[in-house]
């Protein structure tokens, strides 16, 4: 989206030690920076590459929308995503809480209205007319509401968010889904 050059590393997520050796610690994504800084983090990552490449901006210019946008990835990042963890780390219980499960389950799907009512704006989440750190925070995560996970995927993190975000009565949330499963993911 920034115009900018790099190198993926795929990981083989039952052996990490290949991210340890980089950054300290195993967990995905983590930019290793042409003058060998590490950054840990995907919202850390995107505010590091946003603060270096302003342009085209992911977070909005105006002190307030950008305070606003700030409240929604750290909500996303400490709230929405606990539902769908506590979901696989319950069900690998020997006996799993069956109405804790209901509950983060329901809680997980009834999400999607939230962000059915942000895209009654605009084609983005923010009602932006571009794409904000807000999409790309949440598309990795939301895209399973119309895409079902690739076949020989067997994270169960994702088997968890298509089997209680999956679709067909969210067209505003399929559509943006759509637009942003053609923007490019990853260097050629």
């Amino acid at each position: 989206y920034k115009g900018l050059d790099a190198e993926a590393v795929d990981v083989d997520p039952a052996n990490r030690s290949l991210v340890e050796q980089v950054s300290g610690q195993p967990l995905t994504p983590v930019l290793e920076a042409d003058d060998g800084e590490v950054i840990a983090d995907s919202t850390t990552i995107l505010e590091w590459l946003e603060e270096r490449h302003p342009d085209p901006p992911l977070y909005p210019s105006v002190p307030a929308v950008r305070a606003a946008t700030e409240l929604i990835v750290d909500w996303f990042n400490r709230v929405w995503k606990a539902p769908p963890n506590l979901i696989v780390a319950e069900r690998e219980k020997p006996q799993p809480d069956r109405a804790a499960l209901a509950a983060w389950g329901s809680e997980l799907a009834a999400s999607r209205e939230r962000f059915e009512a942000l895209l009654t704006l605009g084609d983005y989440l923010l009602g932006s007319p571009a794409l904000t750190v807000v999409d790309v925070i949440a598309f990795p995560f939301l895209k399973y509401a119309a895409l079902a996970p690739d076949p020989a995927d067997t994270d169960p993190f994702h088997a968890v968010l298509y089997e209680h975000l999956a679709t067909t009565s969210h067209p505003l949330l399929l559509g943006w889904i759509a637009r942003m499963d053609q923007l490019p993911r990853r260097p050629a």
